[in-house]
């Protein structure tokens, strides 16, 4: 719509709206206000519940933050207070309501709306003297009573008027109000809740009463200072005392009348002097102090407004950076004349009131500080104007490389203070702002990590309260210098475009700061220079490296608003400082010169420059940083496409590339795939713009150096070497491997293959299949041209080492180190299915493709999650995509089983998502083998979840084919077969133990028990006593164990056979085997009570109960023997040791 045809404002439309907008709010404070209303009205329910009661304390605190106005919910609570007959526990909940109010609105606020009249006074004093300082739980109540008694207090009448006949009996007489408040203040100042904060409220309103002061003023005085001097901050009980006592004396100088509260100060300030609070480590204390030493200075001067300050009609920002509009007449600014009769005398206390509000904007925590800052201030504003100016004389000494970041906090704040004020004159801007632009860039390197966030901001704040301050014109001839610091601009931007929460949130990111703020600050021709001045002379070099990466792609987004300027000095100032002795200098040069290069190209700026900049060593410290940005230079000259054909330089930029391939070995491992990614990408760019002599023909020359010295490489000792060198292989362009392409897959299936001499270069592996998949990406299918593409001749040599690959198990200190193998495989698979479904889907043979989904849906059965995940992604895309897959096993099943509308809700990370649906390809044939295969060994794990439902979704399906007798024998038969084909394969085997445990203790193959020696009872006790067979794995040996104890459960010899092959392992040389043995025996005699016969089963239980199986062999062998003749199994016999003839 164009501007013309904008509603005006105030429309139709418009007020229609806000008519709206203005009802639904309406509504919506109704609605909280009559569910709180009848929260409140529920108290006196709820009172004796200790759990609805604090529901109901949840739900007001929620109901507070949104409602506006509150005076109707405190005129409730006080209600219940104030009515004679509410219960204590409702007194104390009204009061935990109240103070919720006071913690949303403010006490400030909150005292004005508390009853206070005359009648108020006595009841109120009742009821916080019969209150317990001692009980922690109402600390609320007696907080809220304090403020209140000290909105009484202020009655205009005499307090004594109260009293009344102080001699109620004869000889006794009754404490006066006055001086039970007092009393009751005293008391509360040195608790330790909250109540504290109240009763100095109280204090500071009671004692400057004017009946008060004149009786009770000196005496309290007197009692604050006696306990500051007898308490000290080591202690907790000091700290308490001093704090209260603090907090009442800063109060009553604070509110107190000036003539007052002067006889005091010097007392005070002696005293407070004597309490070195500076040397405390509670910040609360030395907090107060200053807020005490401030207003202790304050008293001391006479309150006026300084005479001589700068002066100006309008404080507004806005105005202030629209002054040129032709509209808009200039504010006139003045300096008020000096006052000649001005009294000089300044009182003697002044000077270490100053000093030590000097000393406070040095202090370790920003709250004090910020109150240093605040009481310079105010104290500037009563002085004369040249005792103001040696004030800000010693805050601009704050501004010294000597000074911690503290102290350069602490005079930022003090000098925005000044300046707002109107006490920091014009003349002294040309010493404040260099001071200030220091203290916008200021950052000091503490270890690994840098201070100084804190001073820019507070620098950020002066800059703000001097474009309020000053008129335009005074600031003119400082405004290009700051215009250069981002943080100012931020600033800027936020305080001209009126900006909210949001973007404030937005200005703390520094990647924001850099990369989007930036370029919009620049959008201004005279911030554009600066900006990148300040990026190139500060940030390019800066210690933290992230920095210097932003600071470089800031450069980048700047050189379109100042292309030439960039070409001309920029890039020529950055290529001087790649051969800067310092590290950070170089690295951040090196990445700027890429940028600002790759930025040029893109505007069609041709350059050329100096090839001196990579003559680095490029070894021990520094060298992976500065290889990492080198690469990152030749990726974008060469996207650049820099005309370096035939020159030397190229040959260095591939020296650099392949000596860094070579030595990941030596690079640190948090950084060595970044680096290694840099190189590959630096390389796939020269290859592409250097090496081509035609179009789609390389350079015959340097194809047969660069391929063979690759493929060499890959035959390396180093595991990085061969990672380094499979990746470049991947990176290639399609016409450097023309003509090579059979060669180069078989290099990289060599080492995807696993040789006892490499079984642990695992990541080798991985990155060979992972150049494999992008390397048939590259090249494409093409029919006939086996060294050209992908084709007939050569597509099952790719399908077999990937498939060979998903049998990759290696494990090593790291853990299953083959998972990365796996995965890779995996999405080889995956990348090499879908480029042959879309351009030669006839290349896809129906045994592969078999192979390809029964083999990933086996990794999408087992244990680890990520990995898991991540196979169902790969079989789901493969069952799912466009064109469909040929040959897919099942599909019409499996499109039933896994329906596209169900694949992105479905997340197979959980075990509890992915097992219920991955178990029921147990009723596919052609998947049963090897889901089972992966099942098993999830079923038998450890992860305490995956176990849990593997195990829940495996008897779910078992369930099912009880019924179906074919079903249930079909299941078993694969079952035996993964055991036999895993046969001593401690992988597969030892979990699959765990699991025909967990599967014949839960009755799984009850249906085969009635039949007499089953052959799947046979042969699974067969190939148990094969797998445990002189084992000396304890785990492997207990899991056989209770494979036998539930094997017992068939009829027949295979229950004898089972019962001897127990008998045997009671007499096993490992006493742990022959105990666990024993009590597994035990509970099986127990759970099968036909095992044995009736008369003897107590005998039986006996013995294996009470034998002592840890004992000495022979004595064991006896009880074995025993319990043998009592289950009617042959006694096992000692075959004697063969004896060798010399």
């Amino acid at each position: 719509m164009a501007l013309g045809d904008a509603p005006a404002a105030g429309g139709p439309d418009e007020e229609a709206e806000d008519d709206v907008l203005a009802r639904g709010a309406a509504l919506e404070a109704f609605g909280e206000s009559a569910e709180t209303r009848a929260l409140l009205g529920r108290l006196r329910e709820v009172h004796g519940d200790r759990a609805a009661r604090e529901l109901a304390e949840e739900r007001f605190r929620g109901a507070c933050a949104a409602l506006g106005r509150d005076e109707w919910m405190m005129n409730l609570l006080l209600d219940m207070v104030q009515d004679k007959t509410s219960p204590t526990a409702l007194v104390h909940l009204a009061f935990k309501f109240l103070y919720i109010i006071t913690k949303v609105r403010g006490y400030k606020i909150f005292l004005r709306l508390f009853p206070h009249e005359v009648a108020d006074v006595e009841p109120v004093l009742d009821m916080v003297a019969g209150q317990d300082p001692k009980d922690h739980e109402t600390w609320e109540t007696r907080y809220m009573l304090l403020l209140w008694l000290s909105v009484t207090c202020l009655i205009p009448f005499d307090l004594s008027r109260l009293d009344g006949n102080l001699l109620t009996q004869p000889g006794r007489a009754r404490m006066s109000i006055m001086d039970r408040i007092l009393q009751i203040a005293e008391s509360y100042l040195v608790v330790s809740d909250k109540a504290r904060d109240a009763a100095a409220v109280l204090v500071s309103r009671f004692i400057t009463r004017p009946d008060v002061k004149q009786q009770k003023m000196a005496g309290f005085l007197d009692w604050s200072l006696c306990t500051l001097a007898r308490s000290s901050f080591q202690t907790l009980e000091g700290v308490i005392a001093m704090d209260g006592t603090l907090q009442a004396l800063a109060q009553i100088f604070k509110h107190g009348k000036r003539e007052d509260c002067l006889p005091y100060a010097a007392t005070v300030l002696q005293c407070l002097d004597g309490c070195r609070l500076p040397e405390s480590s509670q910040t609360l204390l030395r907090k107060l102090g200053v807020k005490l030493v401030q207003r202790l200075g304050l008293t001391f001067l006479k309150p006026k407004v300084a005479a001589w300050r700068y002066q100006r009609g309008c404080r507004s920002l806005a105005a202030n950076l629209q002054h040129c509009a032709p509209h808009r007449p200039e504010q006139q600014a003045f300096l008020a004349p000096s006052d000649s009769h001005e009294d000089d005398d300044v009182p003697e206390g002044v000077e270490s009131v100053i000093e030590q509000l000097l000393v406070g904007l040095k202090d370790k925590d920003t709250v004090v500080r910020w109150s240093a800052a605040k009481g310079i201030g105010r104290m500037a504003g009563r002085l004369p104007k040249e005792l103001a100016d040696d004030v800000v004389g010693s805050v601009l000494d704050c501004f010294s490389f000597q000074e911690t970041d503290k102290a350069w906090h602490g005079g930022c704040l003090a000098l925005a203070e000044l300046g707002r004020r109107g006490l920091l004159l014009p003349s002294r801007l040309a010493e404040a702002v260099p001071v200030i632009l220091k203290a916008l860039t200021y950052e000091e390197k503490r270890g690994a990590c840098s201070v100084g966030a804190n001073v820019r901001d507070a620098a950020c704040y002066v800059c703000w309260s001097f474009a309020r301050a000053y008129e335009p014109r005074e600031l003119t001839p400082f405004v290009p210098a700051i215009s250069s610091c981002r943080s100012v601009l931020g600033l800027l931007v936020h305080e001209c475009e009126h900006l909210q929460t949001q973007l404030l949130d937005f200005l703390k990111c520094s990647s924001n700061c850099f990369l989007v703020i930036s370029v919009f600050i620049a959008g201004f021709p005279e911030y554009t220079q600066p900006m990148i001045d300040h990026l190139v002379t500060v940030k390019i070099s800066h210690w933290d490296g992230v920095i210097r990466e932003l600071a470089a792609k800031a450069l980048a987004n700047l050189t379109p608003r100042a292309p030439e300027y960039s070409a001309t000095h920029v890039f020529p100032r950055l290529l001087s400082m790649t051969r800067s002795p310092d590290l950070h200098t170089r690295h951040g040069a090196v990445l700027a010169c890429a940028e600002v290069a790759y930025a040029l190209h893109r505007l069609a700026a041709r350059e050329n420059f100096n090839s001196e900049c990579f003559h680095y060593s490029f070894r021990g410290l520094g060298g992976e940083l500065m290889r990492q940005a080198v690469c990152l230079l030749i990726e974008n000259l060469s996207l650049s496409k820099m005309p370096f054909k035939g020159d030397t330089i190229i040959d260095g930029w591939q020296w650099l590339i392949d000596d860094t391939l070579r030595s990941l070995h030596l690079i640190s491992s948090h950084a060595r795939q970044q680096l290694k990614d840099a190189a590959v990408s630096a390389l796939a760019a020269l290859c592409s713009e250097y090496y081509v002599q035609e179009p789609g023909q390389a350079d015959p020359t340097v194809q047969e150096g660069l391929v063979g010295r690759y493929l060499a490489e890959l035959q390396s000792p180093e595991e990085m070497t061969r990672c380094g060198f499979s990746a470049a292989l991947g990176a290639l362009p399609g016409f450097l491997l023309k003509g090579r392409l059979q060669q180069v897959l078989a290099g990289l299936r060599a080492i995807a293959r696993t040789s006892p001499q490499d079984v642990g270069f695992a990541e080798s592996r991985r990155d060979a299949l992972k150049a494999m998949a992008r390397i048939c990406q590259t090249v494409g299918v093409k029919a006939g041209a086996p060294d050209e593409a992908v084709c007939k001749e050569n597509v099952s040599q790719v399908y077999g080492a990937l498939l060979g690959c998903l049998g990759d198990y290696t494990t090593d200190s790291r853990g299953d180190v083959g998972a990365w193998v796996r995965e890779a495989a995996m999405t080889g698979l995956m990348d090499l299915t879908l480029l042959l479904g879309r351009s030669q889907p006839e290349l896809i043979e129906p045994h592969v493709c078999e192979q390809v989904m029964c083999r990933v849906a086996q990794q999408a059965s087992e244990k680890i999650d990520r990995f898991r995940a991540h196979a169902a992604g790969v079989f789901l895309t493969l069952l799912h995509c466009d064109p469909p897959t040929p040959h897919v096993p099942h599909r019409a099943e499996l499109e039933r089983l896994f329906p596209r509308c169900d694949v992105a809700s479905v997340n197979w990370n959980a075990p509890s998502q992915a097992f219920p649906r991955v178990t029921q390809l147990l009723g596919l044939p052609a998947y049963r083998y090897h889901v089972l295969l992966g099942l098993v060994v999830s079923v038998g794990g450890l992860t305490e979840s995956t176990v849990r439902h593997s195990t829940q979704s495996l008897f779910a399906f078992m369930k099912g084919i009880q019924g179906d007798p074919q079903a249930l024998e079909s299941f078993g038969g694969t079952l035996l077969q993964v055991f036999e084909d895993n046969l001593l394969n401690d992988r597969v085997s030892l979990p699959l133990l765990r699991t025909l445990d967990q599967m014949l203790a839960n009755g799984c193959f009850e249906a085969l028990a009635a039949e007499e020696d089953h052959p799947f009872c046979v042969k699974l006790l067969a190939l148990c006593k094969e797998e445990i067979k002189r084992s000396k794995d304890i785990q492997k040996l207990q899991s056989g164990i209770a494979v036998f104890c539930g094997t017992v459960q068939f009829c027949g010899a295979v229950r004898r056979q089972a019962l001897l092959q127990l008998c045997l392992l009671l007499c096993h040389p490992f006493p742990l085997i022959r105990k666990s043995t024993a009590s597994r025996a035990y509970e099986m005699v127990l759970t099968y009570s036909d095992v044995v016969d009736a008369d003897a089963l107590d005998e039986v239980l006996a013995v294996l109960s009470d034998t002592a199986w840890d004992a000495k062999l022979p004595g064991v062998r006896a009880q074995r023997n025993r319990l043998c003749d009592l289950l009617g199994v042959p006694r096992p016999q000692l075959v004697p040791k063969m004896s060798h003839a010399c």
